[in-house]
């Protein structure tokens, strides 16, 4: 499906779909997650192409089914196939063992196992060469996120000329934590080699001008505003500040939709007269899941009032089962949502509903239609597309947001969501409290801003930034794509290509 004409080519980590083995065979499913919601609808329909890991070693006979996905998706998808060996080391190692927990200022949960950052540089290299292989000099190469910050080099290295961008989702520490990263000046070089690189918030760029204004001699940059300009090695590059955010028509209207307005009155039935507190998060220790159930144990016990008055529904979606960090995590949750139950639960009143499984998007929006209060709490985190979910589909207007100071989204919502500090729990629960008190009039002009903005820089709003401080060029430059299809046998005849 790679067409011809300019395209985008997205490099991650993971592809937006996962393979499992089921009763009936292999069996393909869409993928989860804020970059797959953030980037499936710029790349639909454009023929445009995304390279990723599958999720497993080895490789599988999917060539099949592969095809058919991408036909489902609307742009090619391209495997990158990693041994065991690579998924841990590249993976569970120094991705998730060095620089995700030192990324998030947890620097004692790291592990600099020298191994790792061999087979981290092995693994850019198989990605750099799947690029050259599914791209040309005039397309865009899009790379993202902390698994790849040396897929540029490796292009180079390759004598590969093609245009690329960077973008980092997740938070950049600051110079003193930056420090203790053995590889520090070998990644910061690397993220220099591409055309673009991109950060969350300005507090992100921040940190990674000051680390590279301090351990990369000869580095030079310049400007102010939301793009900067640096040169390196007798080339110009750009450092800029992109705020990712989330297809906002697309979940206003599925959040309309007949079937999400249904489910979402089957919930408030088995709910009713009381006020739903939601959480959702990814199974993961920069959630900051167990302390926000001690705030909601102190909130309880703080104000009796909110006593079968109120119900938390937290949703966590498995994620790295069978890492021990994360199956503690797990247990920890499970027995603080067993011990706040056993202690508060009265007749007809559970405090929480715990559910620990994917939802999938019609549950998930009648949840977000249905829940007065949204608790969005985590301890670091690079933006966080629940809240901006949340907001989209609020569509009532009467939900309050709670947002910890330490989501990237904060710097976006903080004058309308109630902000917190997720360490304190006293301060949480006062939020959960003041949320509850709320009056309409509050919280329907709070809601009404929050979504204006988040409307206003929707994710189209964010690939056109980031497209024109690569390369002056905006999503409209990449065709849209038309395909006529044979129906009894569902394959494209013709591609046509409209500006």
């Amino acid at each position: 499906m790679s067409g011809s004409g300019k395209k985008i080519v997205a490099v991650s980590n993971r592809l937006p779909i996962t393979v499992k083995r089921g009763d009936s065979g292999l069996e393909i499913k869409s993928g989860a997650g804020g970059l797959v919601t953030a980037l499936a609808p710029v790349l639909r329909n454009r023929g445009g192409t995304w390279i990723g890991w599958l999720g497993h070693s080895g490789t599988l006979e999917i060539e099949g089914l592969l095809e058919k996905a991408s036909i489902d998706t609307g742009y090619e998808l391209y495997p990158v196939w990693l041994t065991e060996d690579e998924v841990n080391n590249y993976y569970h190692g120094f991705s998730n063992e060095v620089l995700w927990p030192l990324y998030h200022d947890l620097q004692t949960r790291c592990r600099f196992e020298p191994r790792y950052w061999d087979f981290y540089l092995a693994v850019n290299k198989k990605f750099a060469a799947a690029v050259e292989t599914k791209s040309t000099e005039e397309d865009f190469v899009w790379v993202h996120d902390y698994h790849l910050t040396h897929l540029a080099r490796e292009l180079k290295e390759r004598g590969v000329s093609r245009k690329t961008g960077f973008f980092l989702h997740i938070p950049f520490p600051t110079l003193d934590i930056f420090l203790r990263l053995p590889w520090r000046r070998q990644i910061l070089e690397a993220m220099l080699e591409y055309d673009l690189v991109g950060f969350q918030t300005l507090r992100d760029r921040r940190h990674f001008v000051q680390c590279v204004q301090s351990l990369v001699p000869g580095a030079r940059i310049r400007g102010r505003g939301q793009v900067l300009k640096a040169t390196y090695r007798g080339r110009e590059l750009r450092i800029g500040t992109f705020p990712i955010s989330i297809d906002y028509r697309g979940f206003a209207t599925d959040a309309a939709s007949e079937p999400v307005s249904t489910t979402a009155w089957y919930l408030h039935e088995a709910l009713p007269e009381r006020q739903v507190i939601l959480g959702v998060d990814r199974l993961d220790y920069t959630k900051g899941i167990p302390e926000r159930l001690w705030a909601f144990e102190t909130a309880l016990e703080r104000y009796p009032e909110l006593k079968e008055k109120v119900t938390l529904v937290q949703v966590v979606v498995p994620s790295r089962e069978d890492v021990e960090e994360y199956k503690a995590l797990k247990a920890e949750i499970d027995g603080l949502v067993g011990k706040i139950n056993g202690r508060f639960t009265s007749s007809g009143w559970v405090p929480i509903h715990y559910l620990y499984r994917s939802l999938d998007r019609t549950e998930l929006l009648a949840y977000y239609r249905l829940a007065e209060i949204a608790l969005v709490t985590p301890l670091k985190d690079g933006m966080n597309l629940v809240c901006k979910e949340y907001c989209a589909c609020n569509i009532e207007g009467k939900g309050v947001l709670v947002l910890s100071e330490f989501a990237g989204a904060a710097a976006q919502l903080h004058r309308w969501a109630l902000m917190v500090n997720p360490y304190d729990v006293i301060n949480v629960s006062d939020a959960i409290h003041k949320a509850f008190t709320m009056g309409r009039k509050e919280r329907r002009s709070r809601m009404s801003r929050m979504r204006a903005n988040i409307r206003r820089q929707d994710i189209f709003w964010w690939v056109n930034s980031f497209l024109q401080a690569a390369f002056s060029s905006k999503l409209d430059a990449f065709p849209q794509v038309i395909e006529d299809y044979i129906p009894d046998q569902q394959k494209i005849l013709v591609r046509k290509f409209h500006p």
